[in-house]
């Protein structure tokens, strides 16, 4: 009785109890390891639970809201994005040598991070308004929609973000039903467009970054350090681990970033090979799930929406483990809902929420 309840009570509060129990387990398995990779500091820890908490409540929120409304605040919602990336170039906070915050006094707030859900929100909006397989005019409009925030977000520079926010979008256009040929032109144009980027767009240190993650150890004291130190910390973990607390790489300080972009490899080097399938196995569930719910959105704004917010979630686990193992530059991806940050977790919850809202909402929404 008290378990249908409970049932009850998640059903009318638009949450799907398989995802939220995921999404449980995923954070306090986080919270575990940043409490080791912290050095133990219960501060950090506390701190992280208010994050938590605050995100809780935004996915709690967001999931109330029926998704029609939420179409109807898409271009309102991406034109606020695009003020405040704006805002962020003209005034914006510098720290660690890029211009990516807005200071409102009592707490700092990334725009980029929101545009992580407007991009897609704007581009599933287009395509249900156009009713239709996409056009070449709606495709270049969809594209030219995503170029504007990335390339804002680019300047700052946050070429993670940037990468994340570019995916999100993609992911919209390309499950709308665009011609496989459109992809392939579209794909070779951007391999033509890399080159520009590389010689123009990109920063000293993102170049140097790219050519380090081919040979770390042709500057090991310097932009390799950290891919290889990352890699000791992830082979050394072997098959079991050290321990929860007890990896040298992390506590000895060798180990950079460990509580934010190389928490990965700090939980790979304590927990070893078999304590990585395991987290692994969660986020596979959280990806499975969320192409389940996705599948079952009613509406092509509801079906794309969930599904970028599926994918994009798969692209931020693939980037953050392919930095930290060296098989991908350090672009400065946290690892989702494990690593220690404010924005990026609550924009993460949100996006959950929105995918709640989605698939407990589903037959509210026509189009």
């Amino acid at each position: 009785m008290v378990k249908d309840k409970k049932k009850y009570l998640l059903h009318h509060l638009h949450i799907d109890v398989q995802l939220l129990f995921a999404l449980i387990v995923l954070i306090l398995l986080g919270l575990i390891i940043l409490y080791s990779a912290s050095n133990e500091s219960a501060a950090m820890i506390q701190k992280q639970g208010l994050r938590i908490f605050a995100g809780s409540a935004i996915m709690l929120m967001v999931a109330q809201i029926p998704p029609q409304r939420w179409f109807n605040w898409t271009p309102w919602i991406f034109s606020i994005g695009i003020v405040l990336l704006i805002a962020v170039l003209l005034m914006g906070t510098i720290g660690k040598g890029a211009r990516r915050w807005l200071d409102f006094g009592l707490f700092r707030f990334q725009p980029s991070e929101m545009m992580k859900l407007a991009v897609p929100m704007m581009i599933a909006w287009l395509m249900a308004e156009a009713n239709a397989k996409p056009t070449w005019k709606l495709v270049i409009l969809a594209l030219s929609t995503i170029a504007l925030p990335v390339l804002l977000i680019a300047k700052q520079p946050d070429l993670g973000t940037s990468i994340l926010v570019a995916s999100s979008g993609l992911f919209v256009i390309f499950m709308a039903g665009v011609p496989w040929r459109w992809i392939i032109g579209f794909t070779v144009s951007v391999i033509l467009f890399s080159i520009p980027l590389w010689l123009y767009l990109m920063q000293d240190y993102q170049r140097q970054r790219v050519l380090t993650m081919f040979d770390p150890e042709s500057d090991p004291l310097g932009s390799g350090y950290h891919i290889i130190q990352s890699k000791i910390a992830i082979g050394s973990g072997g098959l079991y681990g050290k321990g929860w607390l007890n990896g040298t790489q992390s506590h000895l300080e060798f180990l950079p970033e460990r509580h934010t972009d190389f928490i990965f490899a700090v939980f790979a080097e304590e927990f070893g090979l078999m304590g990585t399938i395991a987290l692994l196995t969660i986020y596979l569930f959280i990806i499975v799930r969320g192409l389940y719910m996705a599948s079952q959105a009613q509406g092509s704004f509801a079906r794309l929406l969930s599904v970028s917010i599926t994918l994009t979630f798969l692209v931020y686990i693939f980037v953050n483990i392919g930095m930290v193992s060296g098989i991908l530059p350090v672009v400065g991806v946290p690892l989702p809902l494990v690593s220690y940050g404010g924005t990026s977790l609550i924009t993460l919850m949100a996006g959950f929420g929105l995918l709640m809202s989605l698939y407990s909402h589903r037959r509210m929404l026509a189009r």
